[in-house]
Formats: structure tokens, C-alpha cells, sequence
């Protein structure tokens, strides 16, 4: 019996933490095989040589520039800078590649938004138009049929599919709180030249960025269709660990809905969450190398308390781009993930 013929993959930005883990997880995947890295740090070394700790590849790729050309068969991810994915997803598209862009680029839809939490102008809104959310509990079909998916940040993953899931319930809510901790290589850590050193975490906890991360205008947009916009706080904190995102979410309401059923039915099925039976069940080390994203609720009085965990750099990162990149590929999307 003759092996299936592999497909092309292209990692641009493959150096850095998320680049790295798309490089992981993609050297066990079935039916894909890169083909084409970039890193304009580590351009003319090869993965061997600057990744020992990774599988060994099929071919020993060398890591060429953001700007080289690229196989015309292959489907692109983009761990890049955002101005990089900026630049090239546009390029990229009238070229017909089809596009997974794990940046901030194309998330949001308003451009005076995306200014003043990205500090960037930005000049391919036309692009953006034919571009699909990520998240495939909630946008799986669109996404089966999509050119260019703009890959969920990291935080948000975390909340945006609980928070959906009380869509109908946006008009008995007060307010909602999100506390969210996250390992060191989740604070910038998708790109080459992101995180924060280790060093400046251990034996320390602190927020940042505090009403002015750039997730939040994301989970804003999307959470419940945007019908929460007005109505979350969200606060991010930097544990001192490498990886994993644990999300409290504090729901205040005006009329308190029955939630349990809601719940159970909204993660049936659905490969990458697990419901658990207490929000205390819901533990970092638990998700750590999987696609998974736990979830517990309880209730009590006006209150509810969410609390959510993802590995930040596989479920927030690369392994939903490659969950994404399965469904673009009519392919199970299981495939290659734990």
C-alpha cells in the first residue's frame, strides 16, 4: 500500500515559540510536511542545527527570509510579527495561498481599534474581508471553506466559546470580569522576538497592560457576538511558568439563568473541551502539550464563575492554527493534535 502523497507547509516566523511549536506538532502529522521556514534572525541556519531538541525532519530545511519566495502549492502559516503578517497575508492571498495567520493582524474589524491597541496603521482592510475568526467551536463551517483565518490570540481562546455559549443571556448580565494568568512564553511569546525573560518572572506575579491589552478589544468582538462589548473587564497576569493560561471568568447578573444544561449541551461533542464537574478540577498542568480547553462553572446567588484553562502555546497558538489548517484541508480535525 502506497503512503499518502504529504502536503506543503510553509512556517513563517518558525523560531520563535509558536513557530516552534507548529514545527512539533506538524513532524507528527500524518499528511502534512513542511516545506519552506523562515526567520530573518536565524536566516541560512538549518532546523537541525538551531532546533536539536525537536524531532529530526524529513528534510533538514534552512531557514531562509520573511520576504523569500515560496512553494506555490503549499498552505502558509504566519508566527510573524504584525507587521510582517501585514505585509505578506496580502501578497500571499494573490498568490492563492491558502493563509493560517497566527499574528494580531486580522482580528479586528476596526481599524481605529486595531491603531491604538497594535500601534499600527492599517492598510489591508480589503484582505481583511474575506478573512474567518478561528475558533472552530464556534465557526467550523466558515472556516471548512476559508482562504485566510486569523489564528485567536491566546487570551481569548480562553474565553470567547465559554462566553458564547451565554449569548442569549447578554441582557441579564451586570458585568463581566476576566482574570487571566498566563505563562511567561504566552506574553508576547508568538513571535521570534517576544516574551518576557524568565528571569523577571520567578519568585514574582503581576498584572499588566492593564485596560490596554490587545486582546481585549478581540474578546470584545467576539464574545457573545459582541453583545458583551460594554460589559467586560479584562486583566491579564504573568505567572512564573513557561506555559499554560488559567482564565477566570465573573459573571454579575440582574436575573440569574439556568446555565448547567446550556453548558453540557454546547460541549458535547466537541473534540478539544472537556467540561468538568467543579471549576477547581480545572488545572494548567492538565492541558500542558494538548489542544484541550478545560472548562468548570458553578453558580451561586447572582454570581458565576467560569474558570478555563488552554495550553497557551498549543490550544492558544499553533495547535488551533493546525486544528484550523485540518478543516481548510477537509480533513479530520483531530488530526495530528492530542
Amino acid at each position: 500500500m502506497t503512503e499518502p502523497i504529504a502536503r506543503k507547509a510553509a512556517v513563517l516566523g518558525a523560531a520563535g515559540f509558536t513557530g516552534k511549536e507548529l514545527l512539533r506538532i506538524l513532524a507528527a502529522h500524518p499528511l502534512f510536511e513542511v516545506s519552506h521556514v523562515t526567520s530573518d534572525k536565524h536566516v541560512g541556519k538549518t532546523l537541525v542545527e538551531t532546533f536539536p531538541d525537536l524531532p529530526r525532519p524529513k528534510k533538514n530545511l534552512t531557514f531562509q527570509l520573511h520576504s523569500d519566495p515560496i512553494p506555490q502549492d503549499a498552505f502558509v502559516f504566519l508566527a510573524t510579527p504584525n507587521e510582517v503578517s501585514l505585509e505578506r497575508v496580502p501578497e500571499l492571498r494573490k498568490k492563492g495561498h491558502r493563509v493560517v495567520d497566527l499574528s494580531g493582524a486580522f482580528r479586528l474589524h476596526d481599524p481605529a481599534q486595531f491603531k491604538e491597541f497594535y500601534k499600527l496603521d492599517h492598510n489591508a482592510m480589503d484582505t481583511m474581508k474575506e478573512c474567518v475568526y478561528g475558533i472552530p467551536e464556534l465557526y467550523r463551517q466558515k472556516i471548512r471553506t476559508a482562504n485566510l483565518i486569523a489564528n485567536p490570540g491566546c487570551f481569548p481562546t480562553g474565553v470567547i466559546f465559554p462566553l458564547s455559549i451565554l449569548q442569549e443571556f447578554a441582557e441579564d448580565m451586570v458585568g463581566v470580569s476576566i482574570d487571566a494568568k498566563s505563562g511567561v512564553s504566552g506574553a508576547g511569546g508568538r513571535v521570534e522576538d517576544g516574551g518576557f525573560s524568565y528571569s523577571s518572572v520567578y519568585e514574582n506575579f503581576r498584572a499588566y497592560k492593564i485596560l490596554g491589552h490587545q486582546h481585549w478589544p478581540e474578546i470584545k468582538e467576539y464574545s457573545a457576538a459582541g453583545k458583551l462589548a460594554d460589559k467586560i473587564v479584562f486583566t491579564p497576569h504573568l505567572l512564573p511558568l513557561f506555559r499554560g493560561i488559567l482564565s477566570t471568568i465573573t459573571i454579575f447578573w440582574k436575573k440569574m439563568p439556568e446555565l448547567a444544561e446550556k453548558f453540557a449541551h454546547a460541549c458535547e461533542g466537541e473534540p478539544f473541551v472537556r467540561l468538568l464537574s467543579a471549576p477547581e478540577d480545572v488545572q494548567l498542568a492538565r492541558i500542558q502539550h494538548t489542544n484541550y480547553i478545560d472548562v468548570g462553572i458553578r453558580s451561586r446567588g447572582n454570581v458565576t464563575v467560569i474558570v478555563t484553562a488552554i495550553d497557551n502555546l498549543v490550544k492558544g497558538a499553533a495547535g488551533q492554527a493546525i486544528q484550523n489548517l485540518n478543516l481548510m484541508a477537509g480533513l479530520d480535525e483531530t488530526l495530528g493534535l492530542v
